[in-house]
């Protein structure tokens, strides 16, 4: 059975033709979710014998939003998926080539992991609004709330892995490997019952060539995901 953790870690192009529908398009259910991010940005002030500027880690912040739509002319009668946060007029739009579109148990999603606040800002929370609009110029709305705390919960996780072991430090409730194979797409999201182990004992796909760790806080709609890991 697929957990509701590994949904949302496995939810991370479609052409469009034109039609004349009059019929409004729906959100049948969509998930909001923020995931902290891990990334090496530049010192401002690298010191004067430094050969370059040297890396620090810095926590970014990004909205994974992703929907189901319907429409009775069909999901090519798409035209734009938006998220809006009116309190600040906030609007996110994607379009059929910006959104990711995946199936999932019969189920077509089309959204984004990549909602992100310019110049890094912290996320807005509270109430937002999510517009679905077709070809015809029909549309429908749908309320989201996410009401996390402004600060993480929870500190970054960490991990390790090597000689045919890991070991995750980590305070989160739960925790998965998202595989990839050795052109980067991901074969799945895999459930953790324990912080150190053997990865020949979780029965990953073959073909992974890398690793990274989702830590999922459920309770609040949050999760870590860290960098890959290669396995050599």
């Amino acid at each position: 059975m697929i957990t509701r953790g590994a949904l949302a870690a496995f939810l991370g192009g479609l052409v469009l033709l034109c039609s004349c529908s009059r019929t409004e398009p729906k959100i049948s259910y969509g998930i909001l979710r923020l995931v902290y991010f891990e990334e090496s940005l530049p010192e401002a002030s690298p010191a004067a014998d430094s050969p370059g500027k040297v890396p620090r880690p810095d926590i970014i912040e990004r909205y994974s939003f992703f929907v189901i739509p319907e429409d009775e002319d069909g999901l090519e009668d798409i035209d734009r998926l938006e998220l809006r946060y009116d309190r600040e007029g906030l609007i996110w739009s994607l379009s059929s080539e910006d959104w990711i579109s995946l199936q999932h148990e019969g189920q077509t999603w089309v959204g984004s992991r990549s909602i992100a606040m310019v110049d890094g800002e912290t996320l807005p929370r509270g109430q937002f609004r999510a517009v679905l609009t077709d070809k015809g110029g029909e549309r429908s709305e749908r309320l989201f709330t996410f009401d996390a705390p402004a600060e993480a919960r929870f500190p970054f996780p960490r991990w390790v892995a090597g000689e045919g072991f890991y070991r995750i430090e980590s305070l989160y409730p739960e925790h998965y490997f998202i595989c990839y194979d050795g052109q980067g797409a991901v074969l799945g999201a895999f459930p953790l019952n324990s912080t150190v182990g053997e990865l020949a004992e979780l029965e990953l796909p073959p073909e992974t060539r890398g690793i990274a760790l989702w830590a999922d806080d459920p309770e609040y709609s949050t999760a870590a995901l860290t960098g890959v890991i290669s396995l050599r």
